[in-house]
């Protein structure tokens, strides 16, 4: 390595084989970064962060078993000096907001050229925000919008980080003791928890949960499964 940088150590976090095996070559093609480890899913990827302590983690957000936004929450829970930066097929402005207040640093779509990705990750890793140009572009017209929207009422219902976990494996077909294997709880409180999300979003069947973990992006659709 020549240009005296620090070596980074990244973990890749996608839920297609293909595309972290992509990201590992070029990561691996370039100097100054090396792959620390990889995961498939959130849950994976916030038990390898804290086993691996990265200095960067490149997050996927539609992912099963635990989303791309609880897992950042989580690892920078755990983690806080650890930067995340969100790799994605989405443009939604809605996932960029919700994954920045998780603790992202950056967010690139997965079109973005080998070199930004690592102009990104060394920009995140100093404490400079990276964007694909068109992520900054909507989040400069989300600010211009701000005005008109500061009427608008905030949300009152409020899930826990647990919660969004037992929401989101639900929608995605899981029974309760599947839940409870997964979690590491009994399955008496799964259904505790699963009592909680009803009372508080006032449905009363899985269809309504589906809906509503879709809809606040607990549950992401990934179009290209």
């Amino acid at each position: 390595m020549d240009d005296g940088f620090k070596v980074l150590n990244v973990l890749i976090v996608d839920d297609h084989t293909i595309l972290r095996q992509g990201l590992r070559a070029i990561l691996e093609s370039h100097d100054g970064f090396r792959v620390a480890g990889e995961a498939e899913n959130g849950r994976e990827a916030v038990r390898k962060a804290t086993e691996l302590k990265p200095d960067i983690v490149l997050m996927d957000i539609a992912m099963p078993v635990l989303n791309g936004l609880e897992a950042t929450r989580q690892i920078k829970k755990l983690l806080p000096e650890t930067k995340v930066l969100a790799l994605t097929m989405y443009y939604d402005e809605e996932y960029v907001f919700q994954i920045l207040k998780a603790g992202a640093s950056g967010y690139l779509v997965k079109e973005t050229a080998a070199g930004e990705l690592m102009q990104a990750m060394r920009s995140v890793y100093s404490g400079t925000p990276f964007f694909s140009p068109v992520i900054s572009r909507k989040i400069m017209e989300s600010y211009l919008r701000e005005d008109s929207d500061k009427s608008a009422p905030a949300e009152a219902v409020k899930l826990t980080s647990r919660e969004k976990e037992v929401l989101q494996l639900i929608a995605e077909g899981y029974t309760n003791n599947e839940i409870a294997g997964l979690m590491g709880i009994s399955v008496k409180t799964v259904e505790t928890h699963r009592a909680h999300i009803m009372s508080k979003l006032d449905l009363h069947d899985v269809a309504g949960l589906i809906k509503y973990a879709i809809k606040k992006g607990i549950v992401v659709l990934d179009a290209g499964r």
